[in-house]
């Protein structure tokens, strides 16, 4: 079991790489300086352990959300006891995380957003946790762009809502942009994986791994299996 003192240190450690000058998420920034960005640490991203402690604090993220849709919120959930993982193991293990999640949401018969689609090859494809659309940025020590790569393994949620009212306030280019510009400072090049919702599906943007178009998503909505 972790304990307190190993919670607060990988909590404070996150912090800190989210404020470092060389990060280039200014939406989470911003969420970090408001108090909006939660963290809870679990103990590995290739056990199912923790997945219902995963569950619950994304219920209780959107309930919340629903009641007061302020922007940028984040939930990081970082793994603490794992080994450094391959990028290919990454992402197998960040996918398994993901489908227990929406299983557990599909056995309890929570709707899967209408504003979204659900299968991962759609353009308009999004995560669903008690009906409000997610979607994950995946971060691992060794993660091959800069600003994923972080100590232990992190899965970022955050609300796809959000980035419609950015939309909508004619704000999200130029947050894009700027994202884009700090990341290519770092990083010397674009992120060859970045697309806007609606154009790509998202699935590939996950867990930061560079894939073709042969790339298959292993996620499975269990309520369209039915």
């Amino acid at each position: 079991m972790l304990s307190e003192d190993q919670r607060s240190h990988w909590e404070e450690r996150f912090r800190a790489f989210i404020e470092a000058k060389s990060f280039p998420c200014v939406g989470a920034k911003s969420a970090l300086s408001r108090g909006t960005l939660a963290t809870v640490v679990c103990h590995s991203i290739e056990s199912s352990w923790d997945d219902l402690v995963i569950y619950e604090k994304l219920l209780d993220w959107t309930a919340s959300y629903q009641e007061d849709p302020s922007l940028f919120r984040s939930l990081a959930v970082i793994f603490a006891d794992d080994e450094p993982l391959t990028e290919g193991q990454f992402e197998l293990a960040l996918w398994n995380r993901v489908q227990s999640l929406t299983d557990k949401d599909a056995w309890l018969g929570l709707p899967y957003d209408g504003r979204v689609s659900s299968d991962p090859d759609d353009p308009h494809f999004s995560l669903s946790f008690g009906g409000e659309a997610f979607f994950v940025v995946g971060m691992h020590p060794q993660a091959s762009r800069p600003a994923r790569r972080f100590e232990r393994p992190v899965m970022v949620f955050n609300l796809h809502d959000q980035f419609e009212q950015l939309r909508a306030q004619g704000r999200y280019e130029k947050i894009r942009e700027t994202i884009l510009e700090r990341d290519i400072k770092i990083a010397g090049s674009i992120n060859p994986m970045l697309a806007r919702h609606g154009e790509a599906s998202e699935a590939a943007q996950y867990s930061g791994r560079e894939v073709g178009p042969e790339w298959q998503c292993p996620f499975q909505n269990p309520r369209a299996a039915r």
